[in-house]
């Protein structure tokens, strides 16, 4: 975790309501860190709906194919969230590592086995002990609270610079029903239907199969549109958990994702997941500019997301961008070597909304002193119009620096 705070960061937090039906309680396990939080545990009701997406990575961790395994159950009791360690590419001692937590918290918190679910976040390949757990998850199920997200948020944080948190209110049926989520992510991220890490918690009662449907919807403009540096983690989880604690007030209980009821909860529940996968682009490793790409004029939004990506992945591109130049070139490249429908020569592309080429050439009112200005601002927007279609599609970057490659140079040390 690094001691400065990204110059990114929000300049405010949000006051994290409660949530009926969620109690939250960290420690200090010992798993990697020293001086620090590093354990989560959230407890919730019985009856709480639990939905997931996860990393589409071929070697996913133990934690993940436990979470996959009990999704099916629909339900869930408690989640325990570890940082310092992966629990990935650990063999039987990870697949091990996951049932003794699974039994301990389970013992906890008084449920089944089948009810716990289980994240980690950090080194890959080392062992995780979970017996640092033992005694640990027991004192949190007793202490736990209806309470601090912050708390929880920075439990789980590895290189981030701040923990990331975000809510939201709106009302469904009769009642006010709150959203509250978490993230953490800094390194590591080209999220493939899922995330870093990140958790959601409400008190709407809605089924399992309806909050899936949300979630797997939800992600693919949030949390799938923001890139740090291409890497797709081993860990990626995303989990969504709702209490139904609202249908006391008044909430009518939700089936089906196409419910019309739910209209203004999943604009809230959108906006809390793009909140937070915008922190992550935020916190970027060694991150100084938060960076925007709109691709539009493709064949289809499906070509302008790859496009997009083309160019937020590119080292040329984020490096430029951290030396604050407009180096259209690169960007041209990036366009070119996506796989896509491009024409070269109905091109046009803007920095800060100054254009910098236009139809396959350099603006002819190009002025490189405005452009050097308006690259020093900590927000970049690069636009690219294809002129080939209706196609548009938005992600999130950040620039990539010289912190970048200490950070990761360093990561195991």
């Amino acid at each position: 975790m690094s001691s400065s705070v990204s110059p990114l960061a929000p300049k405010n937090v949000p006051d994290m309501p409660v949530i009926a039906g969620v109690r939250l309680a960290t420690a200090e396990a010992g798993i990697r860190y020293k001086s620090r939080t590093d354990v989560l545990l959230a407890v919730m009701d019985k009856g709480t709906a639990v939905a997931g997406v996860f990393t589409k990575s071929k070697c996913p961790s133990a934690p993940v194919e436990w979470c996959r395994a009990k999704l099916k159950g629909g339900k869930a009791r408690a989640l325990v969230v570890n940082s310092g360690n992966a629990n990935a590419f650990t063999g039987k001692t990870g697949r091990s590592s996951t049932a003794l937590t699974a039994k301990i918290a389970a013992k906890a918190v008084g449920c089944s086995e089948s009810e716990i679910f289980l994240a980690s976040t950090g080194v890959i390949g080392e062992p995780l002990d979970a017996t640092k757990f033992d005694g640990v998850l027991g004192r949190l199920a007793e202490t736990a609270e209806a309470g601090d997200y912050l708390a929880a948020a920075k439990a789980i944080m590895t290189t981030d610079t701040f923990p990331k948190v975000a809510t939201a209110t709106v009302k469904l049926g009769k009642a006010r029903v709150s959203i509250n989520g978490m993230a953490k992510g800094a390194g590591m991220i080209a999220p493939d239907m899922a995330t870093m890490l990140s958790f959601i918690f409400t008190d709407a009662p809605i089924a399992p199969a309806a909050l899936q449907a949300l979630l797997k919807s939800g992600v693919e403009d949030t949390f799938n549109a923001v890139t740090i540096d291409g890497d797709t983690s081993t860990s990626d989880t995303l989990l969504a958990f709702a209490t139904g604690a609202a249908a006391e007030h008044g909430a009518p209980k939700i089936s089906r994702a196409s419910d019309p009821r739910l209209k203004a909860f999943v604009k809230a529940f959108n906006q809390v997941l793009a909140n937070l996968s915008e922190q992550v682009a935020r916190d970027g490793e060694g991150a100084r500019k938060l960076v925007e790409i709109t691709v539009e004029g493709a064949k289809t939004k499906a070509s302008a997301r790859k496009i997009a990506m083309s160019i937020a992945n590119s080292p040329l591109v984020k490096t430029a961008i951290a030396g604050e130049d407009a180096n259209w070139g690169r960007v041209v490249m990036a366009v070119g070597k996506a796989g896509e429908p491009a024409d070269r020569d109905k091109l046009s592309i803007a920095f800060n909304g100054i254009r910098v080429a236009k139809s396959g050439a350099r603006d002819p009112s190009y002025d490189e002193a405005q452009v050097s200005e308006a690259m020093k601002a900590p927000e970049i927007a690069i636009k690219v119009s294809l002129g080939l279609g209706k196609g548009r599609d938005r992600v999130l970057t950040c620039d990539l620096t010289k912190e970048y490659v200490a950070i990761n140079g360093d990561y195991r040390s």
